[in-house]
């Protein structure tokens, strides 16, 4: 894509027309022996092998002990080197916000493998709540940091959805991870400030309860899974959206017109009025994609009446 837009990979966003910058914690990477699996910041491994996210090393898999785990520190002096620099570079051109991925539900279960924290989840809930607490902890001490350093607003990143349905009861959510995603929202609303979230998959059910507790921007909004019309009709301008256009079906499978049309399905559904609408694709675009509908796809972008 680099290639056929004529710009190197850092320039890439800009050139593709991207209104927000997402910033990291800054720290030196550590890799397995054979160079096949990235650790994270948290000492979850990751195989580099595979497109997207693919934890393939949870450290706390065999061990409930959260007293001896190597925490990492909020509070270290460089964690926020690079992201002060790209701010001071970007000096106001862009939207700016610190990349929460994996920011609750999927770090517990990140450390812990999948079907062990769906496991504590239902027979341990004494010490489910004790991890996420630990999550909840560092993750706050990053929060305020960001927000002293002068972001724009807060960007998160957890699933709780597959195809049909989620993963775990809204019950189970609600008594989890709702009143601590609600600290987590919390310093960005007070500091009057937008909260933006990514959660992927049917979440239908949470959705008036992330409102309730801040969330200001729903992403990836998969056409798949959260019909369009229902939420617009549902929220009103309650809510805003980002994303919106299917990388499931519509990008990867789909000729020309049936990415413009699908642009302006989203526009049409989310946007009636013109407003409360970032477009972009429903997640990231993998290579599964042709070149000539992310063209496609940019083209109808900058359409009139888009």
């Amino acid at each position: 894509m680099a290639q056929h837009f004529k710009a190197s990979e850092q320039a890439l966003p800009e050139r593709l027309g991207n209104h927000m910058v997402r910033v990291d914690i800054h720290f030196d990477p550590r890799y397995s022996e054979n160079g096949k699996i990235k650790y994270d910041w948290w000492g979850v491994g990751f195989a580099v092998e595979e497109e997207g996210y693919f934890a393939s090393v949870n450290p706390l898999a065999d061990s409930k002990n959260l007293d001896t785990y190597p925490w990492p520190d909020p509070n270290a002096p460089r964690l926020l080197e690079k992201a002060s620099k790209i701010m001071k570079e970007d000096a106001g051109m862009h939207f700016i916000a610190p990349n929460f991925g994996f920011a609750l539900f999927e770090r517990a279960w990140t450390l812990r493998g999948l079907d062990t924290f769906m496991m504590d989840m239902a027979l341990d809930p004494v010490y489910t709540e004790e991890l996420l607490d630990r999550i909840l902890e560092i993750q706050l001490g990053l929060i305020h940091r960001f927000i002293d350093l002068g972001v724009d607003g807060g960007y998160f990143g957890d699933d709780y959805g597959a195809q049909k349905n989620m993963l775990f009861s809204p019950k189970m959510w609600r008594k989890f991870i709702k009143p601590r995603l609600a600290q987590m929202f919390a310093p960005f609303r007070e500091a009057g400030l937008p909260v933006i979230m990514h959660s992927d998959g049917q979440i239908q059910p949470i959705i008036p309860d992330l409102i309730e507790i801040g969330l200001t921007a729903l992403n990836p909004v998969q056409p798949e899974v959260l019909d369009h019309a229902w939420l617009r009709q549902s929220f009103g301008n309650r809510l805003a959206y980002y994303g919106g256009v299917s990388t499931q079906t519509v990008l990867p499978n789909g000729s020309r017109k049936d990415v413009e049309k699908a642009v302006q399905n989203c526009i049409q559904r989310l946007a009636p009025e013109g407003t409360g609408l970032i477009l972009a694709p429903s997640h990231r675009m993998m290579t599964d994609i042709p070149l000539e509908n992310v063209i496609a796809l940019l083209d109808a972008f900058y359409k009139p009446g888009s």
